[in-house]
């Protein structure tokens, strides 16, 4: 089962939810497609009849919102931004991959940069809220219906196709399809398929075939490296990990001090078990690198909007993650005014804001000026050390948590991992990195 809170729904029925929705987005914008422009063409990234971005986030909505079912405006408003949000990092990442805009929403109103517009965010909300209102339990009693090892087996064979699909394409993507003619012929396969199904729907309509996304273009050459290397230029994977640890610090650091400051008392603020770091911060710096990096010569006001909205989002999707995957909470603003489930407040929401025009205009260009002074070969050795120790840091993060809970639980030890971490990471232990956790059965 997913978590506590999400009792009925297992990781089969989630991938069930996953592929309908994906199937169903790709039917109806081929619809829309043929009823528009007149023409059916394959559509998307990958190759199969489905639009993936729908599944992902029909399946996040599912997970994340299934509390807000009896508030539809907090529903609506929660799925219009979570949804535009996903639209937003699919777009910026087919674009890095393969250099091609797949939509384009430039000449609408209240767009940015193309690639999102409140028009279709307002879609994405009452698309959410109707999915999981009133589809989700349809789906999820005919699920119960087929459950069961045959309809285990189908699911596999099409998570599989699925990776496949994935794989092709971004093969295809850099230019390496050749390298791999198995992938590439079940991809050719799949866009057969794919095309056949279009056809057959454009027949039926009695529509004429036209391109689903006219104002596809293609993007500049990507950019040739200089001579004189420097080590982690731009927003590189060495830049955007060595600011992981460095957020993850200083957002512990900042936590303790301020709960210092405003309560009086000293608290360990930690995510992980071995030394000062918060994830939460850490992947939050990370991502508004990311995200934010070619945005940073925008105004105050945008970044400052740009960083409330995601950072409400993010933090809400932390908290859900958390609570799924060791069914602890680690922060509650329930007592808080203006708050979304006791996951996120309003308050906290523009420190999020705050943080992003902080960082992006005042912190980034210093930090990055001095992670770029690094030696090419030291810097690269150091990132992947912390990378070594980062990972088993959270690895066996989540494993004393999950001891912690089991515990709770009254299990006993099973093997000699989980009775070293009983004997080094006892409930006292734990209890002190971990202050504010406290059980989500008690939420």
């Amino acid at each position: 089962m997913v978590s506590i809170i999400f009792k009925e729904i297992d990781f089969y029925q989630l991938f069930w939810l996953m592929c309908v929705y994906s199937v169903g987005g790709w039917v109806a914008e081929t619809i829309v497609g043929i009823v528009r422009n007149k023409r059916f063409t394959n559509k998307g990234f990958l190759n199969g009849p489905y639009c993936i971005i729908y599944g992902i986030a029909a399946v996040i909505v599912t997970v994340g919102f299934e509390e807000l079912q009896e508030s539809l405006l907090f529903l609506f408003v929660g799925s219009a931004v979570l949804c535009t949000v996903i639209e937003w990092i699919a777009a910026k990442s087919i674009e890095k991959v393969a250099k091609v805009r797949l939509w384009d929403y430039s000449g609408k109103r209240f767009n940015l940069d193309g690639y999102i517009c409140l028009q279709y965010s307002m879609i994405w909300g009452l698309i959410g809220t109707i999915g999981l209102k009133y589809c989700n339990p349809f789906l999820n009693n005919l699920y119960r219906l087929l459950n069961g090892s045959v309809f285990h087996i189908c699911l596999w064979i099409v998570f599989w196709l699925l990776a496949v699909d994935f794989a092709g394409s971004y093969f295809a993507a850099r230019g390496m399809a050749e390298k791999y003619p198995g992938v590439e012929s079940v991809n050719n396969t799949l866009t057969i398929v794919r095309t056949h199904l279009g056809n057959w729907m454009a027949d039926h309509m009695e529509r004429r075939l036209k391109k689903a996304y006219p104002q596809g273009k293609r993007q500049g050459a990507i950019r040739v490296k200089s001579k004189d290397e420097v080590f982690a230029q731009g927003c590189s994977f060495y830049k955007l990990f060595l600011l992981f640890v460095i957020g993850a610090f200083l957002g512990d650091i900042t936590e303790t001090i301020y709960c210092r400051l405003a309560g009086g008392v000293w608290m360990s603020r930690s995510s992980v078990v071995w030394g000062p770091f918060s994830i939460v911060w850490g992947l939050a710096m990370m991502f508004a690198t990311s995200f934010l990096y070619n945005y940073r010569t925008r105004s105050d006001s945008f970044i400052f909007w740009f960083g409330t909205i995601m950072g409400g989002v993010y933090e809400y999707l932390c908290s859900v993650f958390t609570e799924v995957m060791f069914g602890q909470v680690f922060w509650d603003y329930s007592s808080m005014p203006f708050n979304l489930g006791g996951r996120i407040n309003l308050l906290y929401c523009f420190f999020w804001g705050m943080a992003a025009v902080v960082w992006i205009k005042r912190l980034f260009p210093v930090i990055s000026s001095y992670i770029e002074k690094i030696p090419v070969h030291p810097g690269k050795m150091i990132t992947w050390v912390l990378v070594v120790f980062m990972s088993c840091n959270m690895l066996l993060s989540g494993m004393v948590l999950a001891r912690y809970s089991a515990r709770t639980e009254g299990a006993e030890a099973q093997n000699t991992m989980e009775s070293w971490i009983d004997s080094h990471y006892n409930d006292q232990k734990v209890e002190r990195i971990y202050p504010n956790m406290k059980d989500a059965k008690e939420k």
